[in-house]
C-alpha cells in the first residue's frame, strides 16, 4: 500500500479525525492484532496516532502511562503499515505532518478537549492488560509488563539452533532493569566463547533489507555479549534444566528497535574452534513491545 496524501485534514475538525485513532488504539491495547494489522487504512492509522502523540507532546493531555501506552500503539501502527506495503519514506513524511498540523492545534480548542477525553476513554482499560503479543510475519514477540521477584522474560522472541532452544529478548525483574538477552540450552556440543547480534547498520545502509537474510558484511552491526551467567530456570524453555544466558549492550536494544518490522537479525555462537552457530529472529515490532514494557514503568 502506497501512502497517500493528507490535503483534506486540515478541513477536517481534530475531533472528528481521530475518532478512529482511539478507538483503533483501544483495540491494540486490548490485545487483538487483527485491526493494527489490517492492510487497509494502516497508514492512515499511524498517522492519526502520530498526530496524538504531537498534540500531547505540546500540551500535555495525558498522563505518562497513557502516554507509554498511545507510543506503543503509535509503533505498532507503523509497523502494520510497512507489512502492508507503505514506503518507509513516505509514512516519515506522515509522520511530520501530524508533527506540523499539531504544533498549529490550539492546546485549549474544544476539538483539543473532545479528542483528549476520547483518547482517554478508549484507554481506560489499558491498565490491566498485562501481556501482550505483537505477531510479526513469520514469529512473535511475547511481552509481558508483570513485575516479578526473579528474572523472567519482558519481550521474548523464540528459535533453535539444531535441537538447542534459543530465546532472544529482554529479561527483568523488580529489583533490576531490562536487559538484552540470548538464552541457550545446549544439547550435544561444547559451549562457546562469544555470541554476538548481527543485524543491518542502519547509519552504512539506510533503507531497509527485506531479502530474509542478513546484507553484505559492509552493511552490517554487530554487537558482542558483554557477559554470560547461568540462565535463572524460569528463563528456559519448559523441559530443559540448565542454559546459559548471554547479555548485550543497551545500545543493541536501540539498534533493533531501529529497524525495518520486517527485517530479520542474528544471533551467532562463536566457538573455540572458529565454527559459528546462528539462529535467525525477526526485528517485527521489537520497538512497540519496549514501549508497552514501559507502560509498567511509569
Amino acid at each position: 500500500m502506497i501512502l497517500r496524501p493528507y490535503p483534506r485534514r486540515t478541513q477536517v475538525p481534530i475531533g472528528a479525525a481521530l475518532i478512529g485513532a482511539a478507538v483503533v488504539g483501544a483495540v491494540v491495547i486490548a490485545g487483538d492484532p487483527v485491526a493494527a494489522q489490517a492492510a487497509s487504512g494502516a497508514a492512515d492509522r499511524f498517522y492519526e496516532r502520530s498526530f496524538v502523540l504531537a498534540a500531547n507532546e505540546r500540551c500535555g493531555l495525558f498522563q505518562p502511562q497513557l502516554t507509554a501506552a498511545l507510543s506503543a500503539s503509535t509503533w505498532q501502527a507503523r509497523g502494520a503499515a510497512l507489512r502492508a506495503g507503505a514506503d518507509p519514506r513516505r509514512l516519515s513524511e506522515a509522520a511530520a505532518r501530524a508533527r506540523a498540523r499539531a504544533a498549529a492545534a490550539a492546546c485549549d480548542s474544544a476539538d483539543m478537549k473532545t479528542v483528549s477525553g476520547r483518547v482517554k476513554a478508549a484507554f481506560a482499560g489499558w491498565s490491566r492488560t498485562a501481556r501482550m503479543t505483537f505477531p510479526g510475519d513469520r514469529a512473535a514477540w511475547s511481552a509481558d509488563r508483570a513485575a516479578y521477584s526473579r528474572p523472567t522474560w519482558r519481550l521474548m522472541q523464540g528459535t533453535a539452533v539444531g535441537a538447542s532452544p534459543v530465546r532472544f529478548g529482554l529479561v527483568g525483574a523488580m529489583d533490576r532493569a531490562d536487559q538484552l538477552t540470548a538464552v541457550v540450552s545446549w544439547q550435544g556440543r561444547s559451549r562457546p566463547t562469544g555470541v554476538r547480534l548481527v543485524m543491518r547498520d542502519t547509519t552504512v545502509a539506510p533503507r531497509p533489507w527485506l531479502a530474509r537474510e542478513l546484507p553484505p558484511a559492509a552493511q552490517r552491526r554487530v554487537f558482542w555479549a558483554s557477559g554470560v551467567t547461568t540462565a535463572d530456570p524460569g528463563l528456559l524453555v519448559q523441559g530443559r534444566t540448565a542454559g546459559q544466558a548471554w547479555r548485550f549492550p543497551l545500545a543493541a536494544a536501540d539498534a533493533l528497535s531501529g529497524l525495518d518490522p520486517r527485517e530479520v537479525f542474528t544471533v551467532e555462537f562463536v566457538f573455540r574452534d572458529g565454527s559459528v552457530a546462528r539462529t535467525v529472529f525477526e526485528a517485527g515490532d521489537f520497538a512497540a513491545g519496549r514501549a508497552f514494557l514501559a507502560m509498567g514503568q511509569t
